[in-house]
Order: C-alpha cells, then sequence, then structure tokens
C-alpha cells in the first residue's frame, strides 16, 4: 500500500484531491500539507512514496520543497509530480530538472487524475520522453543558454551513456536491452550507476540530462513515444 503526501497551500484543492485519493481502494494513507515547509516535515515523517507537490505556495514553494525532500535521502526515493493550474513550461522545465517524475493538471477529471496516480506508482517517468525534448529545445531557444553538464559526462562508462541515449529517447529498460543484446538487469545496472554517478533522482532528470548534455542532440532523432501515451 502506497503512501502519498498532497502539497497545496489551497485549502479546497489539496483537500478534494486527498478526499478522492482516499476512495481508492489498495491505496496507502494520504497525508496532507499546506505548504513547502510542511511538505518537507510529513515527507521525513511519513516517508511517502509519491508526493504531488503544488509549485507556488507561500514560504517555500514546490520546487524548493521538491529539492529538500530528494536530499532527505528517503529510501525509497519519493516519486513526486507536480500539480499545475497552467502548462507552464518554465515551471515544468524547472521541476523536472530537479528531479520531479513529472507533471498533472489540477483540473484534470478525477479518473484521468486516479489513472495518472496509479501510473506513476508503478512506472519511472509521467512525463513522454517528446514532451520533454518540447520543453528543452523551447527552453535552449528561450535561454541560449550554453551546456553546463557536459563535462559530466566524462565519469560514465560509453555503456552508461548509451544507456541514457536510449532512456531519452523513451525505450522501456526491455527495449534498451534488446538494442543492446544484454539483460534488462544489466541494462537497469548501467542505469542505476549512471544515475548514481550524476546525483540524479528520477527517470525524467535522466532524460534531461541526456539533452542537455548532448548525449540525444537537440532536433536530432524524434523520441519514441511513452506507453502513457502522451
Amino acid at each position: 500500500m502506497a503512501r502519498i503526501l498532497v502539497v497545496d497551500d489551497q485549502h479546497l484543492i489539496r483537500s478534494g484531491i486527498v478526499t478522492l485519493l482516499r476512495t481508492v481502494e489498495g491505496l496507502g494513507p494520504v497525508v496532507e500539507a499546506s505548504d513547502g515547509e510542511e511538505a518537507v516535515a510529513a515527507a521525513r515523517e511519513h516517508r511517502p512514496e509519491l508526493v504531488l507537490m503544488d509549485i507556488k505556495m507561500p514560504r517555500l514553494s514546490g520546487l524548493a520543497a521538491t529539492e529538500r525532500i530528494l536530499a532527505l535521502g528517503l529510501d525509497p526515493t519519493p516519486r513526486i509530480v507536480v500539480l499545475t493550474t497552467f502548462d507552464d513550461d518554465e515551471f515544468v522545465y524547472a521541476a523536472l530538472r530537479a528531479g520531479c517524475s513529472g507533471f498533472l493538471l489540477k483540473d484534470m477529471p478525477p479518473a484521468q487524475l486516479l489513472s495518472a496516480v496509479t501510473a506513476t506508482l508503478s512506472a519511472d517517468l509521467l512525463v513522454a520522453p517528446a514532451r520533454i525534448r518540447q520543453l528543452v529545445e523551447r527552453h535552449t531557444a528561450h535561454h541560449r543558454q550554453s551546456r553546463t553538464r557536459t563535462d559530466s559526462t566524462s565519469m560514465l562508462t560509453s555503456r552508461e551513456v548509451e544507456v541514457l541515449g536510449f532512456v531519452a529517447e523513451g525505450l522501456a529498460n526491455e527495449e534498451i536491452a534488446e538494442h543492446m543484446c544484454v539483460s534488462e538487469s544489466t541494462v537497469k545496472t548501467h542505469l542505476h550507476r549512471a544515475m548514481t554517478k550524476l546525483n540524479l533522482r528520477s527517470r525524467a532528470q535522466a532524460v534531461v540530462f541526456a539533452y542537455e548534455s548532448g548525449i540525444v542532440k537537440v532536433g536530432g532523432r524524434p523520441a519514441r513515444p511513452n506507453p502513457l501515451g502522451e
């Protein structure tokens, strides 16, 4: 039974999501927090598997709270999904870069929200690589920043770089194993070692890194579709 933490400074939205989640059989306890500071304290106390995190909150933003929660070193590492009322590329990109597994719109239908929560608990990635690719391209076009993570790839083996490239293209571990002619457990090992070396905490964050570092070229081969259909 998965423990879930819902974080939002708007009481009606927060209580509505909490009430909805508590109707689902098989989910564990659902706790709530009204801002980023409370979220960090609740995560430390309750050790949730999933955190639904608002972005704009008083005292401590959702992005800052995400970074603090991931820095706690909880085992297993909680999957954090951003809750937003708008499809804002800058906030979503920053959230994925900070280690979030994806994002959800607050005004999505209840059934769709529940399906997304279930998918997040069973998958490593809620946002399709194609969507991340679009975010990276727009972010690069708007800011025209030089990549700051390129040098980090020097600590990776060629196999680890190869796995990150396949992950960024949207392949599942089983598909990567077929391409590399290795076992799925070997793929998981390479990916785990690469993410540990780079201090990456989610598969989405690994996809962002792969594009930013140049492992996968922006404007190159299109990312493959995500099983979630996004």
